[in-house]
């Protein structure tokens, strides 16, 4: 049976129950309730479509449907409900300026550390006490580029069904294993998985190059603000810092990540000369 809207279906308002629902879900509190999250967008929607994960159901515009055929028909395939809503409605259940007039709400995608690490993982991030959904879900996007095997969460740190975070990954966040933890266990479970750590520190005297990238490796990443604490670093096998040949003060969290990311990714495929 088809899950396309209804020709002539009264499209659902702000206050209709299941939109009202949804709509918790853009707080953290609501997120955490019900377990699930909202998706925003037609390429992030697409990727929560074809990953093995719940997919509860769709809301889109008119305009929306008017003009894309493909995610009803994926939503059909998965006999996923796609829902009619007004404007103002969608206004509502997106946060963005423009939205893009399709949101999905989907299960969580994170998994228990056990679970991400399990197997024999080469290429790790770990983002500790990171609180910006941006710079997470950007770091989560390159973590999946680079082939990782996982992102860890650890301590304090931003929700990853966060709606900034999964916009900025892309649709990323169902792409690769996602845990969320205590730093103390990430740590443990790392050293277990045989990984070894390492910090990213601007004051580090080892400078990261292509040739002497760690691997298997779990790269320590703290807060654009504040960095890893002293007692991450500390507990780190090594630390490391990325070498400014400029005359930038630094490099931001995602920019840093990405660099280092890849070094052991080109190591690990044999092509380390190619930076």
């Amino acid at each position: 049976m088809s899950t396309a809207p209804r020709p002539g279906a009264v499209p659902f308002t702000e206050r209709t129950p299941r939109v009202a629902a949804a709509r918790a879900l853009s707080r953290r509190v609501g997120r955490q309730r019900a377990g699930r999250f909202l998706v925003e967008g037609a390429q992030a929607v697409r990727e929560a479509l074809t990953w093995p994960g719940e997919v509860h159901e769709l809301f889109v515009t008119e305009a929306f449907t008017a003009r894309d055929t493909e995610l009803h028909a994926l939503a059909a395939g998965r006999d996923v409900p796609v829902s009619p809503v007004t404007d103002r409605a969608m206004a509502g259940l997106s946060d963005t300026v423009t939205p893009q007039g399709v949101v999905a709400v989907c299960s969580f995608v994170d998994v228990p550390l056990a679970t991400a690490l399990a197997g024999t993982p080469a290429l790790v991030a770990v983002l500790v006490e990171v609180s910006d959904p941006g710079n997470a879900g950007t770091v989560i996007r390159v973590a999946d580029a680079a082939g990782a095997d996982a992102v860890v969460l650890a301590g304090d740190v931003v929700d990853p069904h966060n709606g900034k975070c999964v916009r900025a990954s892309t649709g990323s966040v169902f792409h690769l294993p996602i845990a969320r933890a205590t730093v103390d266990e990430t740590l443990a479970a790392c050293r277990a998985a045989g990984l070894r750590l390492v910090a990213t520190d601007g004051y580090a005297t080892t400078e990261l190059t292509p040739a002497t990238a760690p691997a298997p490796v779990a790269w320590l990443f703290g807060s654009e603000a504040h960095g890893l604490p002293a007692a991450v670093k500390e507990a780190a096998d090594e630390s490391v810092r990325v070498p400014l040949y400029g005359r930038a003060e630094s490099l931001n969290l995602a920019t840093a990540a990405t660099v280092c990311l890849y070094a052991s990714a080109w190591r690990a495929h044999g092509s380390p000369d190619q930076v």
